[in-house]
């Protein structure tokens, strides 16, 4: 559960976040469906309000552009050494972006307000139910997060499988070609080091291809396998809770923002430079930051730079949440500072 420093009939006001969801499980699935469909909408309107800017006269990578970018990366929109020359499939893919968006924000509403807010109401043994968890139940816990690995998998597929038939874009020769993945796991357990310097497509695709391997496995194996014997602290007692559980996932977050902050700020085969502009430098004032090593004019910054910057600050934030959630999940009383900073102010008071 959430931290209640030890308070048993603990209340939250309606806007409190994620207390909203604490013990609620069909209440947790409507906030993801929503959440999901905010991202889906985002994608979709902000891809078709930079395709409304767009200029083919001036690089992509000089309009501060960061869908348009990813859309070409994958071949979508005719790309031709970094120039969009058929922008109705852009369309297409945003103009789903917001239809789906519609149908998962119409599954959080239903979600929300039609079913029942805890799964655990359902008849046993029937199918909603089946979803219902606990967050100290390691069993459902388990059974749970399988399904989201083999549904990663999938998507990973589909991905390398998207590569192979329709193809993605190569800065090498300008242009769009299938790229078959090159499944090398000597070559894939060497890149883990040097991941930053990869130019083959081929091995990024062979990457994916063995990452959805995993993924899938891995599914399966939580699906079909439970906690053997007592449920101890060597296998984890102690570990799970909602505040634990979701320090666990924004710490995730943060990692995999950061990897693409450099990742994007540094590598020119997947952020090619016709599309994102020229690699970054990692400059420090106030705090690190990216910057452009090519001048684009005064308050003009790269679709590169705009990405980087706002990964690598995302990550950090994703970060503080962690270290917060982490702490209270340990059972550390953040009203503790307050009384803290309040024990000496009355102590230099009573001096005085």
């Amino acid at each position: 559960m959430l931290q209640t420093y030890g308070k048993s009939d603990v209340t939250y006001d309606w806007y409190a976040g994620n207390s909203g969801v604490v013990g609620r499980s069909g209440k947790f699935i409507a906030a993801h469906a929503a959440h999901a469909g905010l991202m889906m909408f985002w994608a979709g309107a902000f891809g078709l309000f930079e395709l409304a800017r767009y200029d083919s006269s001036i690089p992509m990578g000089a309009q501060k552009a960061i869908v348009l970018p990813h859309l070409a990366g994958i071949g979508i929109g005719g790309i031709e050494n970094g120039v969009i020359t058929e922008p109705y499939g852009i369309v297409v893919i945003c103009t789903l972006h917001l239809i789906f968006s519609a149908v998962l924000g119409a599954g959080g509403l239903l979600h929300s307000n039609k079913f029942a807010g805890d799964l655990g109401d359902y008849p046993e043994n029937s199918k909603p139910q089946k979803f219902d968890f606990e967050w100290d139940d390691p069993d459902k816990l388990t059974f749970i997060l399988g399904h989201h690995l083999i549904f990663l998998g999938l998507g990973a597929i589909m991905f390398v499988e998207w590569a192979r038939i329709h193809g993605i874009y190569d800065p090498a020769i300008g242009s769009t070609r299938q790229v078959i993945y090159n499944l090398d796991i000597a070559a894939i357990w060497n890149h883990q080091f040097d991941f930053l310097k990869i130019d083959s497509l081929e091995d990024v695709m062979g990457g994916h291809a063995f990452l959805a391997f995993l993924e899938i496995i891995g599914g399966v194996f939580h699906i079909c396998t439970k906690q053997f014997g007592e449920y101890t602290e060597f296998k984890g007692k102690g570990l799970l809770g909602a505040e634990a559980i979701l320090s666990y996932s924004v710490v995730g977050v943060s990692y995999m923002a950061f990897v693409a902050a450099f990742w994007c700020a540094s590598n020119t085969t997947i952020y090619p430079v016709d599309l994102y502009g020229e690699p970054l430098k990692l400059q420090f004032e106030f705090a690190p930051y990216f910057t452009d090593t090519v001048d684009l004019g005064s308050g003009v910054y790269s679709s590169r730079a705009w990405l980087a910057n706002t990964h690598f600050y995302l990550g950090f934030f994703f970060l503080q949440g962690h270290l917060w959630h982490a702490l209270r999940a340990m059972g550390f009383d953040f009203k503790k500072i307050g009384q803290a900073f309040d024990n000496i102010e009355n102590t230099k008071i009573t001096q005085n």
